[in-house]
C-alpha cells in the first residue's frame, strides 16, 4: 500500500492480511509452535520467538511506515536498544546524543560497559564536536531528535552524511515524532528505534519497542540478534500496538495542536523562565525541525523560575497526572531530575539543563482549555503557597 498516504496506511494496518476470513482486525495467533506439513517443509512459521503471524503483520507495517527494509517488534523500547547495541563488540565505541533519556544512559553505562562497549556524549548537531570525539574504534552514532527532555534537534541528513563518510552506522530514536512526522531512514539513517509504548501505542496500555532497518545485511544481522536474544513482542501486545497505530495520525495532530497552544501560553507566563519546544520560533532547533519533519511532538519541557513551586504544582494538578512515561491520550507530567533521568549523574544532568526547576509535560488529547485551566490553577496554588 505504498501509494497511499500515511494516514490511510496507518488506518489499514492488518485490515487486508487475513484473506481466508476477510477479518479487518488481524487475529491474535496465541501460538508458540506451528505444525510442519512434511519433513523439510514449513508454513513460514516454526516457533514464535523467531516468527509469529500477528507480530509479522506489525513488523511489516513498521517497515512500511518508516520506509525501511525490515521491522522488528520487541518487548520494550529498551529491549529494542539492547538488540541494536548487540551489533557491537568488545572495544567498540559509540557517539551518543548529549541530552539523553536516562534509561538509555543506564543501559550504556551500567550494562554495555561490562562488555567493553563505551560511549561519548556529544551535541550530535555539532560536526566539529562529533569529529573531535570520534575514535578509530567508533562504530556508530545514536541520535535522539528531538531529545528528551530538552528538545535538542539534530540535522539527521547532515549527521548521517558525516557518519557514512566515516563508515559509521546512524541510529535514530524516533519515539517523539513517530513516522507520521519524521522518517529518519529517508534522510540517510541506517536504523530507527522506537519506544512503541509511547505515541505508537498511544493509550498507556502496552509495553513495546520497534526497530526498523535499511539494507539487506543490516536487516539480516538484526534479525539474527532479535531471535537469538529473544527480546520479542508477544501476539496480544502486537495486536494492541497495531490497534493503537491505526489512530496515530489523528492523535499526533491533536497532540501537536495542544502542545503548541500550551507551550506558547507558558512562554509568556510570569512564573515560567523557559519553554523547550521545537515548534516555538525561538527554539534553537526550530528551523532544522521544520525542514526535516512535517510536524511536532506532543511533549515539551518548561523551567519554573522558583524550584519551590515544583512540589505544589505536582500536588495540585488534577486532570493532568503526575506520572512517568509519555505519548498517551492522557496528559502526564514528569519531574525528570528524580524520575526519568535519575540514573544520569547530577553534574551531567545540570550541565545540559535538567535541573530541579524543570518539568516535562506530555500533552494529551483532552480539550486544550481544560488542560490549560488545570495547569494554570496548579501554578497559581503553588505561587500562593510559597509566597504565603
Amino acid at each position: 500500500m505504498e501509494h497511499l498516504n500515511i494516514e490511510s496506511r496507518l488506518a489499514q494496518i492488518g485490515s487486508q492480511n487475513d484473506p481466508e476470513t476477510g477479518a479487518v482486525s488481524f487475529p491474535v495467533y496465541q501460538a508458540t509452535a506451528f505444525r510442519h506439513p512434511r519433513l523439510g517443509q514449513s508454513t513460514g512459521f516454526d516457533y514464535a520467538r523467531t516468527k509469529s503471524p500477528t507480530r509479522s503483520v506489525l513488523e511489516a507495517a513498521a517497515a512500511d511506515l518508516e520506509s525501511g527494509d525490515a521491522g522488528f517488534a520487541c518487548s520494550s523500547g529498551m529491549a529494542a536498544l539492547q538488540v541494536v547495541f548487540a551489533l557491537f563488540s568488545q572495544g567498540d565505541h559509540l557517539l551518543v546524543s548529549l541530552d539523553l533519556y536516562g534509561g538509555t544512559y543506564r543501559l550504556l553505562e551500567k550494562i554495555m560497559t561490562r562488555f567493553g562497549v563505551t560511549a561519548s556524549y556529544v551535541d550530535t548537531n555539532d560536526l566539529d564536536a562529533l569529529e573531535s570525539h570520534r575514535k578509530p574504534n567508533t562504530k556508530a552514532i545514536l541520535i535522539e531528535t528531538p531529545t528528551n527532555p530538552l528538545m535538542m534537534v539534530t540535522d539527521i541528513a547532515k549527521v548521517a552524511g558525516w557518519a557514512k563518510h566515516n563508515a559509521l552506522l546512524t541510529i535514530v530514536d524516533n519515539t517523539l515524532l513517530t513516522p507520521f512526522f519524521q522518517r529518519p531512514l529517508e534522510l540517510g539513517a541506517d536504523i530507527v528505534v522506537h519506544s512503541a509504548t509511547k505515541y505508537l501505542g498511544g493509550h498507556n496500555d502496552v509495553l513495546a519497542g520497534l526497530i526498523v532497518t535499511k539494507g539487506e545485511k543490516l536487516s539480516a544481522d538484526i534479525a539474527f540478534l532479535h531471535n537469538s536474544i529473544g527480546a520479542v513482542l508477544g501476539p496480544q501486545d502486537s495486536w494492541l500496538l497495531m490497534r493503537g497505530m491505526k489512530t496515530l495520525a489523528l492523535r499526533m495532530e491533536r497532540h501537536q495542536y495542544n502542545a503548541t497552544e500550551l507551550a506558547t501560553w507558558l512562554k509568556t507566563h510570569p512564573s515560567v523562565e523557559e519553554v523547550y519546544y521545537p515548534a516555538l520560533p525561538h527554539h534553537p532547533g526550530h528551523d532544522t525541525q521544520k525542514a526535516q519533519s512535517s510536524g511536532n511532538t506532543g511533549i515539551f519541557s518548561f523551567k519554573m523560575k522558583d524550584a519551590r513551586t515544583i512540589e505544589p504544582i505536582l500536588r495540585h494538578i488534577r486532570l493532568i497526572a503526575f506520572a512517568e512515561s509519555l505519548g498517551g491520550a492522557e496528559s502526564l507530567m514528569t519531574y525528570p531530575a528524580i524520575q526519568t533521568h535519575a540514573d544520569i549523574p547530577v553534574e551531567i544532568r545540570q550541565a545540559v539543563g535538567v535541573d530541579d526547576r524543570l518539568l516535562r509535560f506530555s500533552v494529551g488529547i483532552e480539550h486544550v482549555d481544560d488542560i490549560k485551566n488545570d495547569l494554570g490553577q496548579a501554578i497559581e496554588a503553588a505561587e500562593r503557597e510559597i509566597n504565603g
